[in-house]
């Protein structure tokens, strides 16, 4: 069974930006960039999924959370995050 992953998605200079966490490594975070400000579609979501070499775990959904730029201002700007679970993409190699 392939093991699963956290992917997130949040915005960074202006852009979305998805990456998968892989934890215990000093690797470097696969990520994908989106262009512009607009939320990525899913359809925009799985192509980025597939060229991380990736796929959303079945059933897998979306889950949003809020964070901000600064926890001790509530006046601070809010920064959306969005994360799923995903494993890697079981037709690399087919």
């Amino acid at each position: 069974m392939p093991e699963a992953f956290t992917a997130q998605m949040s915005m960074r200079r202006g852009r979305w930006r998805l990456y998968v966490v892989l934890l215990n490594t000093t690797e470097r975070w696969p990520q994908y960039e989106f262009s512009g400000p607009a939320v990525p579609t899913f359809t925009q979501r799985a192509e980025a999924f597939s060229v991380l070499g990736f796929e959303p775990l079945p059933g897998a959904e979306w889950d949003w959370s809020e964070d901000s730029e600064d926890p001790d201002d509530p006046a601070s700007p809010v920064i959306l995050i969005a994360a799923t679970r995903v494993r890697s993409w079981t037709g690399a190699g087919a």
